[in-house]
């Protein structure tokens, strides 16, 4: 079996987690259990049978086009790692077959699988970028895994998801780094690169970051306070992601780029003060608790801080020490947290004040938890005193000066001290003792075997340490060379570290005897900042500044929105004038085309600035747009010209639905507001047209249009190089850009369907009933032959920009433009709304064309990467699923204008007629102020608020509710100038 196989079934797992989890409830823990340990066997099986080479290795091709594979390596660091994934993610979701209740639990077993897949695949990864995503998977499992737990969860979980993702920027950047200076992402290349020897810079730059980003993962001071705050998560996350497999990922980074950066300064000095101090305060903070859940979690974060700083030794004994303690602590604190888990769920309580005689009423699960704490408290024959020996020899044997070595030691010895006093501190106060006056029962069989395994495994390994010496030898060799060999066993003689272990048990037993007065010197905040405090700090302000920063620009007034970039406009121009040499102009210029059509719309602009009628202004605006498009199309550029032309028609039609809502002028404004706003139109105006002329001609076609002009028919079979350059080359940037529009169109069905936003403004019709303009079929008369004749040459001419469009000037866009204006001429010729024929199910359209186009995208893995056209012949004729594509690109620019045209043409109700209440017109009772109960609501038949009233006043010039011709009284609020 592969390793892409192994890891594409433990991926797999997660749909089977989803049916077992809501068929089988909480059972499907012990299927799920088995098939982790038959992968963990399949592992084995891989590594056993690999052959000479110390290392198995696969790729497939992922991101072709970057050099990017999906390339996997098991060499004897991932073995371990994935070991402990898998094994410990069995026994823990075993685990889970009886610590949850009765129900559908399918999200719990499908994100817990998904994780063990994300690990397995972080262990495995042989590439930077595959290693980037997995390690983002896993912080994405743990966020969506603490907020499940209940609304009090919400901010534990976005706290934890804001530090675990600021680490994992920390390490894109190094990955990026990486890249760059070694010019392969492949991480078993990257590290045996000349670059970490050659350039100290750049080594220690990278250090910082991978420092970072695992101090995150593993709860290093500062970012330490997310793993006991995500101890709201129930007691198998805890047990597995923040104790025994995800906080171990910070770790494996750690040790896996120990070798590369071992000789690096700044490496080795974060990591040995962050790791002591880390433990140290760990230990001091657990030794306050008394939940014991949260005195675990202070734990968890004091043990990784031991990890951590004998990590930062880098030696090759150092990473033995790492290795083994790795194996040891994922073993007793998973049997802590899960026996914590059975005292929780049988006696309803954790804290450490309110329980007392366990041990009589629970006794197996009393001696699966003491062999735990004592395994974690360094007491021999536990395997926790083999590795708490491990590290203190790596430490005693640092080549640092000697003294470094004694504070690192003398730092040490004091972290476990406390550890050996909190771990006391449990076991002596909850199980001796008399019982409650409700003793409660010993948990089930089925619920103890997870915890009794991890716990008798700690005890075996201590005494037959020698069992455990190839795995971790191979761990231990694929980091630091065949010369780091464990030696697993209770005695080493008299060495450093059985002195320095004596000293933990001599100061550690003198804490547990005075706990009395250690508990009331503990029973303090011994830092007016928390780290908690400190995180929802940096939340809150990062709100704050981006709510200020929105401010900015939140606003109704377009000027807000326009004078900024004008600004910048203008500002680059005036320095670009003084910084860069402006060409004389070259070419022909005289071509009398190109003037007449610059006197177009030079006559447009003009009388556009004089005109006070709406729909006057956009009948000269489409002028000018139409003029425009004309100018593109003499230049050459078709495709341009058809859009521009297009996207003209379309917008005279969306804005004349508008102006049926908008009064028929626009008011008058005051001559200061007229000057300025020509002030700024004149200099932005000027400042265009100087920098068109100073880049004009600067240089010729660039190496990328040169290669889209050259190899584009040869690449994609298409002449049409506009074309192949949106659906072939980067088809990716068309997708986010189909994407956005579809949401556009979302949020205008949205926008206009919520509320009355844009209520019509009706006018009472002046003509007499007997002229044809006052009836509505006589009215559209014109357009209703016109759209029989031409609607199905519309739709074929549609079509067929469609069909051509890889070769010739069209293509999706440009053919949905045509449709969409065949569809307007439809809504136009209808009598009214409710004849128009546009029942079009807009909102599908659009989810269609986006599920089209990335459907095509998925079908281009079939070559290897993401939106590859794939090529083929039907009967002779060249077609690539670039035309489907383009297809999606149709019905998502349809659905959109689709949607723009029925929400902004529905025909609404009138306002509620207004009364006066004193000075304010409020809405009127009577039958406009209420809808029936046999009618859907609609917005525009709610009643108007206050705001609304003032708004319609203020564009109307009249009261709002005032019938025109209608005298109304007078109102003390200006009119004019609506800014």
């Amino acid at each position: 079996m592969s390793l892409l196989i192994i890891l594409a079934l433990t991926t797999l797992l997660c749909p089977v987690a989803a049916v077992l989890g809501r068929r089988a409830g909480r059972d499907a823990g012990w299927p799920l259990a088995a098939g982790l340990l038959v992968l963990a066997g399949a592992l084995v099986a891989v590594w056993t049978g690999r052959g000479d080479s110390d290392e198995v290795s696969q790729q497939v091709p992922w991101m072709p086009t970057l050099d990017v594979p999906f390339h996997l390596r098991l060499d004897g660091l991932g073995l371990f790692f994935g070991l402990i994934v898998l094994v410990i993610g069995a026994v823990v979701i075993g685990y889970s077959a009886r610590y949850l209740g009765k129900g559908s639990h399918s999200a719990f077993y499908t994100l817990m699988t998904f994780f063990a897949a994300a690990m397995l695949g972080l262990v495995l990864a042989d590439d930077v970028v595959l290693l980037f995503v997995m390690w983002e998977f896993t912080t994405l499992c743990s966020f969506l895994l603490i907020a499940r737990s209940g609304p009090h969860a919400k901010d534990p979980a976005i706290r934890t998801f804001l530090v675990t993702v600021a680490g994992g920027l920390c390490l894109l950047t190094a990955v990026i780094a990486m890249w760059v200076a070694t010019g392969t992402t492949r991480l078993s290349a990257i590290l045996v690169d000349d670059v970490w020897s050659t350039s100290p810079g750049f080594a220690a730059f990278v250090a910082v970051l991978i420092a970072l980003a695992a101090f995150t993962k593993s709860a290093q001071f500062p970012f330490h306070a997310w793993l006991p705050d995500a101890m709201v998560a129930i007691t198998p996350v805890s047990a597995y992601l923040h104790a025994a497999a995800m906080v171990k990922a910070g770790i494996y980074l750690m040790l896996r780029f120990s070798t590369a950066l071992s000789e690096v300064p700044v490496w080795n000095v974060l990591l040995i003060s962050v790791g002591l101090f880390t433990a140290l305060m760990g230990a001091v903070f657990a030794l306050q608790r008394h939940d014991l859940k949260e005195l675990l979690a202070y734990s968890t974060v004091s043990q990784l801080g031991f990890l951590t700083a004998t990590i930062g030794i880098g030696t090759s004994y150092a990473v033995v020490g790492a290795v083994v303690h790795v194996a040891a602590h994922a073993l007793f604190k998973s049997a802590l947290f899960m026996s914590v888990g059975v005292i929780d769920h049988q006696t309803g309580s954790r804290d450490i004040r309110k329980l007392s005689g366990l041990a009589r009423t629970m006794p197996v699960t009393a001696v699966v938890m003491t062999l735990a704490a004592v395994s974690m408290a360094g007491v021999p024959p536990l395997f926790g005193f083999v590795s708490k020996e491990a590290m203190f020899k790596a430490m005693a044997e640092s080549p640092a000066p000697p003294a470094a070595v004694w504070l690192v030691g003398a730092v040490a010895v004091l972290a476990a001290s406390f550890t050996f006093a909190y771990s006391a501190r449990m076991i002596i106060t909850i199980f001796p003792g008399r019982p409650a006056q409700d003793p409660p029962k010993e948990a089930s069989a089925a619920f103890l075997a997870p915890v009794v395994l991890v716990s008798v495994a700690g005890l075996g390994l201590g005494l037959a340490g020698v069992l455990a010496e190839p795995l971790l030898g191979s761990a231990t060799a694929a980091v630091a060379g065949p010369d780091a060999e464990p030696h697993l066993g209770l005695w080493h003689g008299f060495a450093p570290e059985l002195y320095m272990s004596l000293a933990v048990f001599a100061l550690g037993g003198a804490l547990v005897l005075a706990r009395g007065r250690t508990d009331r010197l503990l029973d303090r905040e011994l830092s007016p900042i928390t780290g908690v405090g400190a995180v929802e700090a940096f939340r809150n302000g990062s709100i704050a500044l981006g709510e200020w920063v929105g401010g900015l620009t939140r606003a109704d007034a377009p000027y807000r929105h326009l004078v900024p970039p004008v600004a910048v406009l203008v500002v680059l121009t005036a320095v670009g004038l003084f910084t860069v040499d402006v060409p004389s102009l070259h070419g022909d210029v005289t071509n009398p085309l190109d003037w007449v059509l610059l006197g177009v719309v030079l006559v447009g602009v003009l009388l556009a600035l004089g005109v006070r009628s709406r729909i006057a202004l956009v009948t000269i605006i489409g002028v000018v747009g139409f003029a425009v498009a004309l100018w593109f199309y003499e230049l050459g550029a078709a495709d341009v010209a058809l859009t521009q032309l297009l996207v003209e028609i379309l917008t005279v039609v969306v804005v004349v639905l508008l102006l049926n809502r908008l009064p028929s002028t626009f008011h008058r404004t005051g001559s200061r507001r007229t000057t300025t706003a020509a002030v700024v139109a004149v200099f932005s105006a000027v400042s265009a047209a100087v920098a068109t002329w100073a880049l004009t001609g600067r240089r010729g076609l660039s190496d990328a249009g040169q290669y889209f002009l050259t190899e584009g028919e040869s690449e994609t079979g298409g002449t049409n190089v506009v074309n192949t350059i949106l659906v072939d080359f980067r088809a990716l940037d068309t997708l986010g850009e189909l994407t956005v529009l579809g949401v556009a169109g979302i949020a205008i069905v949205v926008a206009l369907e919520s509320r009355g936003l844009l209520p019509k403004l009706h006018s009472p019709i002046t003509e007499p009933r007997e002229s044809p303009i006052s009836d509505a079929r006589d009215n559209t008369m014109i357009l209703r032959v016109t759209d029989r004749l031409l609607g199905p040459v519309i739709v074929v001419l549609s079509l067929f920009f469609l069909l051509r469009g890889h070769n010739h000037p069209g293509g999706g866009f440009i053919s949905a433009l045509i449709g969409a204006a065949g569809i307007s001429l439809v809504y136009f010729a209808a009598q009214d709304d409710r004849v128009s024929r546009l029942g079009l199910p807009y909102v599908k359209l659009i989810g269609a064309g986006v599920v089209i186009a990335v459907g095509v995208g998925l079908l281009g893995l079939a070559e290897g990467s993401f939106l590859r056209p794939l090529h083929f012949y039907v009967f002779d004729i060249h077609v690539t699923t670039a035309l489907i594509f383009d297809v999606g690109v149709y019905l998502a620019v349809v659905g959109v204008i689709l949607a723009a045209i029925s929400r902004l043409g529905v025909e609404e109700k009138e306002p509620p007629p207004l009364r006066r209440v004193g000075s304010t017109a409020v809405p009127a009772r009577g039958p406009h102020s209420t809808t029936t109960t046999d009618e859907p609501h609609h917005p525009s038949t709610a009643p108007l608020d206050l705001s609304r009233i003032r708004v319609l006043e203020r564009q109307s010039g009249r009261p709002a509710g005032t019938p025109t011709g209608t005298s109304a009284e007078p109102t003390d609020r200006p009119r004019g100038d609506d800014s």
